[in-house]
């Protein structure tokens, strides 16, 4: 029988390295493929997707198969950029990593991948997936708890899902590093990104500055009491404590954060040392994306994550006319954010998510 197609996407790291190995362990064609999504040098003048390049290379070189590059600066810049500067001067807090995901990895790439004769595309996500019987294709947790990914992939659709595989599924990250060194990959130390996705790791205050004009402006307490001048509303986000730089006075103990932002008035409100404030007992979500399930009409049930590196919380969706939801509570939740994402869970599976408003 002819061997089937994989296209891995290899962004020149341990886990797409590692994915990659794993395909042509089990019989697949593989072919990696390389995205160049931002074209600009970092502040030291280094490229790094020029390094992260080399590094494919010598990654497929190694597996013997064959690799090639594709730029989607255009998209990223369109699909991706443009909404995280949206929602900034919004006075909200974006998660660019999950628009990407929907926008780029399982869009255009996938779309480049299948015109290649791919019959699969592959990342290096840690999370699985089931190409169930009854059509649907079902997000599944990763073995790995703590590096389980699929917060980040909550808004890719059941077409985007189609002919996809995640080869790290049941791994977790000393194993995979393990696999890497034991093969002789080159990527087997690399540190991994972190940053903006695709953009990678900058001064993120001067960054943000070369595209959003600054508006710096008073420092409330929820008092009303001026305890000084923030730099610009996009600048910080819900629960913040490090670079809000409002002086200690003498004596006084505990942290200033941050707990409200009032765009209008152009005022940025924080509390010291009383965190009170930042809990609150719901939120409301909107644009929810089911993965696969099928909400009741009624209240239900179920468990949920407002930011990554958070534990499931037990929640009660109660949807709206408007593909929304309202989400209560079990306990109180600190900082949740406008503009991240909600995300729903069942014991294996996630279910889907949306925008936290």
């Amino acid at each position: 029988m002819k061997k089937r197609t994989v296209v891995v996407g290899m962004s020149g790291g341990v886990d797409s390295s590692v994915a990659a190995l794993i395909l042509k362990r089990q019989g697949y064609n593989v072919i990696g493929l390389f995205m160049l999504n931002w074209e600009e040098s970092e502040e030291n003048g280094a490229c790094t997707a020029e390094s992260d390049f080399d590094d494919v290379r010598r990654v497929c070189s190694l597996l013997d198969i064959p690799y090639y590059s594709v730029n989607f600066a255009k998209q990223y810049m369109d699909r991706v950029f443009k909404y995280f500067l949206a929602e900034y001067a919004a006075g909200r807090t974006p998660n660019p990593d999950v628009l990407c995901n929907r926008e780029i990895k399982f869009g255009p790439f996938r779309e480049y991948a299948l015109g290649m004769g791919a019959d699969y595309i592959a990342t290096g996500h840690y999370c699985g997936i089931d190409h169930n019987a009854d059509g649907n294709h079902y997000l599944l947790k990763a073995a790995d708890a703590g590096k389980d990914q699929t917060y980040f992939l909550n808004q890719v659709t059941q077409p985007q899902l189609e002919r996809v595989l995640f080869p790290l599924a049941d791994l977790n990250k000393e194993e995979v590093r393990a696999i890497a060194e034991q093969n002789g990959l080159a990527t087997a130390k690399k540190k991994d990104s972190t940053g903006i996705c695709f953009i990678g790791e900058r001064n993120f205050r001067k960054f943000l500055s070369q595209y959003l004009p600054a508006r710096p402006g008073k420092i409330l307490t929820l008092e009303g009491e001026e305890v000084g001048e923030h730099v610009g509303l996009m600048h910080y986000t819900l629960g913040q404590r490090r670079g809000v730089n409002i002086g200690g006075k003498s004596g006084e103990s505990g942290r200033w954060f941050v707990v409200k932002k009032d765009l209008k008035n152009n005022i940025l409100y924080v509390s010291h040392g009383d965190e009170t404030p930042l809990y609150t007992n719901f939120c409301e979500v909107q644009n929810i994306n089911w993965i696969g399930y099928m909400p009741p009409s009624t209240p239900f049930l179920c468990r949920a994550k407002f930011r990554y590196r958070q534990g499931e919380q037990n929640v009660k969706v109660t949807l709206d006319a408007h593909g929304g939801a309202h989400v209560d509570f079990a306990e109180p939740q600190r900082a949740v954010t406008p503009g991240q994402y909600a995300v729903f869970y069942d014991e294996t599976r996630c279910l889907g998510g949306g925008v936290i408003l």
